[in-house]
């Protein structure tokens, strides 16, 4: 009774398509078998050299030989393309494979209604039940196959990069060839002292500009969310507006121009204070004044984009509690922290979590003001001011250590989705989230 739908279960397991043929679709059986075929011909050509590739990364660079007495160039295998190369087949390898289990699940389903009886249905039956029931499925198809070759595989090649000795001045292609070197890379910049110092530094001062400037921001925002809602307050849309200011300006233009005010020699800050008498303070080339002045200027930025997300909080705030606390005799301070912190930190805290993941990573902040500086001798290819994303910057476009800058990504990675994973799920906002719906 079973046979017909292993009949076709087998048929296409043996060939994409035959068992949709067998089920009396042939349309879509050849559809399937397109595909097989033209997979066929690409993995042909393709297969083979990318498991080579993958595994050996090249066997020959690119030298020069004499020919007749006249050295001439003759090119070699360039290790990242092979990779990249080798990547992409095997991805696509992934998505043919799994095309080829639907086709099977496909032939087996038709095959089983066929044994029940039902007729099969015809190509534009089954167009007409993708559009009606299955259409948001089909239509993800691509914009998740876009992401696969756009987002998930460069982050797989980031990850293997980790894994070769791709750095200049020794492992540089087409003139050198790349290999693998497996944990080499991630013990150099643990253990090993020249890269672990500056390591250590660099991710000291990342975690404490994260909370810094998280906190300052964060509850910068909410002082100037309860200020701007206070009853006595007139003219609110006035201040609300003259308080966005800074967020509506491009963040380039603000920390360019924070650059040039805080600048030690010209800038009109020091100018101001040798005028009053004070001396000028090193804002942006003395190692300690420099993070000061950063996390200073991120506030001037961010306490906007704080305050706006804690103002709507605010006004979803029931009424009710601030009465019911003022009939038990509450005061202003009490009312505040019994009523109005819970329900803004119940509603936000996820998004705090984000801010400060977010300021892991705050490349622009440091990068436009202080372009990582000033320079620590101790460190290498880092200045004291640099976040673990900006030394990777740096490591990446001026030194060609892309190795050890694809070993720092991943490790920035497992911080923030650690981190973020970790404290979202004890948040209230997880944990009570019926309570907002």
């Amino acid at each position: 009774m079973q046979r017909h739908r292993t009949r076709a279960a087998i048929l296409s397991t043996i060939f994409m398509g035959l068992g949709q043929i067998y089920n009396r679709q042939f349309i879509k059986g050849l559809i399937f078998l397109a595909i097989e075929a033209v997979s066929v011909y690409y993995f042909i050509g393709n297969l083979g050299r990318a498991i080579w590739g993958i595994t050996s990364l090249g066997d020959a660079a690119s030298h020069f030989e004499k020919v007749k007495g006249i050295s001439k160039l003759v090119p070699g295998d360039h290790s990242i393309y092979i990779l990249i190369q080798s990547l992409i087949t095997l991805l696509v390898l992934i998505v043919i494979l799994m095309a080829w289990y639907l086709n099977i699940k496909d032939a087996y389903k038709i095959g089983v209604e066929c044994e029940a009886g039902l007729q099969s249905n015809t190509f534009k039956q089954t167009i007409r039940y993708i559009l009606d029931y299955k259409f948001a499925q089909s239509f993800l198809i691509l914009p998740s196959i876009g992401i696969l070759f756009f987002t998930v595989m460069p982050i797989f090649f980031m990850i293997m990069l980790a894994f070769t000795n791709y750095a200049a001045p020794n492992h540089l292609p087409p003139a050198k060839l790349v290999d693998w070197v497996g944990f080499e890379t991630f013990r150099n910049l643990l253990v090993l002292k020249t890269w672990s110092h500056t390591f250590y530094g660099v991710l000291t001062w990342t975690i404490i500009w994260a909370v810094l400037s998280t906190v300052t921001t964060y509850f910068g925002g909410l002082l100037v969310a309860l200020l701007v809602s206070q009853r006595g307050i007139r003219f609110k849309g006035m201040w609300r507006v003259i308080l966005i200011v800074p967020y509506a300006v491009p963040q380039l233009i603000s920390l360019l121009l924070m650059r040039n005010l805080f600048n030690g020699q010209f800038g009109p800050i020091n100018q101001y204070l040798r005028y009053f008498g004070m001396g000028g303070l090193p804002w942006l080339t003395d190692p300690f004044w420099a993070k000061v002045t950063v996390i200073v200027v991120n506030m001037w930025v961010g306490i906007p984009v704080s305050m706006l997300l804690i103002m709507g909080v605010l006004t979803t705030i029931p009424r009710d509690m601030y009465e019911a606390a003022e009939v038990d005799g509450a005061t202003a301070y009490q009312k505040f922290r019994i009523v109005t912190l819970p329900m803004i930190l119940f509603s936000t805290a996820p998004t705090l979590i984000m801010q400060f993941a977010g300021n892991i990573n705050n490349f622009n902040a440091i990068f436009l003001l202080t372009g990582g500086n000033p320079v620590n001798g101790d460190y290498q290819y880092a200045g004291s001011t640099d976040l673990l994303v900006t030394w990777l910057y740096k490591l990446t476009l001026d030194q060609n250590k892309n190795n050890m800058a694809s070993a720092i990504g991943i490790i920035i990675f497992l911080i923030i989705a650690s981190f973020s994973l970790y404290n979202y799920r004890r948040t209230k906002s997880f944990k009570e989230e019926d309570m907002i719906q």
